[in-house]
């Protein structure tokens, strides 16, 4: 078709049969290009990795500065304060829920836990019942002194110091130990942190044990022994049994028997030591 010519100049436009101007092919190539300005989508927080067990053992977020005992990529060294922070990440109301589960278990332990173990309530309960049993078995030596005999009772400082070495080395070598053998085997689920804590919750049974053995009746203070020992080594075996049958059968009957013996070897000790009263005599030596 042609413009009038009034106007000029003339177009010619070419119109096919159908009426289409003419095939365009565009090609607009306007892809959307992501640039990396954001590492996360929106509205997602990078979470932080699970709490290893003495593999750095806290969070991996990163941090900046270095003056903490931190590096940039999160990592705590043995010599900062913040390596050993992260241990004792719980306060008083997480810390007495778990000794209500200890004593009266409706759960698997490490459920209770919940991924953060902790080495502040084992401390303070292994604290709690050497002088439990420091006091406790002065009491009962003293109710049990033969009146006339002396003219002061004499108080047995050695027990203390006998109490803190039994209480704090069963709680603390034992534990260790039983990782590394699990270690040695092969087991892949063995965590030092949460042995450590599964050892030291399960002494707060002792806490009332010593308080009721002050009682006088010889045959009363073995009941109480005998129902620390059976709680004690029944939450310890409870928990600690999917662990160890994770390794060699035969080597894990092994473990758990050692395990149980150690644990009664431990009850017996704190009833001859400091509840047998005429066995305190060697410790004034």
């Amino acid at each position: 078709m042609s413009r009038p010519s009034g106007a000029g100049y003339d177009v010619v436009v070419e119109v096919d049969d159908e009426g289409d101007l003419g095939h365009t092919d565009l090609e607009t190539g306007l892809d959307f290009q992501d640039f990396g300005h954001n590492d996360t989508p929106t509205g997602k927080i990078p979470q932080e990795q699970p709490r290893g067990f003495f593999s750095g053992g806290g969070s991996s977020s990163r941090t900046t500065g270095g003056d903490n005992g931190t590096t940039p990529t999160g990592k705590r060294y043995l010599w900062s304060i913040s390596f050993y922070a992260q241990f004792f990440n719980v306060d008083t109301n997480e810390v007495a829920r778990r000794c209500g589960a200890a004593i009266f278990p409706k759960s698997n332990f490490l459920d209770v836990l919940e991924g953060n173990p902790d080495l502040y309530g084992p401390v303070w309960i292994a604290s709690t019942v050497v002088l439990m049993l420091f006091l406790s078995s002065t009491l009962a030596s003293y109710f049990s002194k033969v009146k006339g005999t002396e003219d002061h009772f004499k108080y047995n400082f050695a027990s203390l110091t006998g109490a803190a070495g039994l209480v704090y080395g069963y709680t603390a070598f034992v534990p260790a130990a039983l990782w590394g053998v699990l270690k040695w085997y092969g087991s892949d689920s063995a965590n030092l942190l949460e042995c450590l804590s599964l050892y030291g919750y399960a002494n707060v049974i002792w806490v009332p044990v010593s308080i009721a053995s002050v009682s006088p009746i010889p045959i009363l203070n073995w009941v109480f022994c005998a129902v620390g020992l059976g709680v004690s080594a029944m939450f310890l075996f409870r928990n600690l049994y999917p662990v160890i049958s994770g390794i060699d059968a035969q080597t894990s009957k092994i473990v758990l028997i050692v395990m149980l013996l150690l644990h009664g070897g431990y009850a017996l000790a704190i009833k001859v030591l400091f509840f047998a009263h005429t066995s305190l005599k060697p410790l004034d030596t």
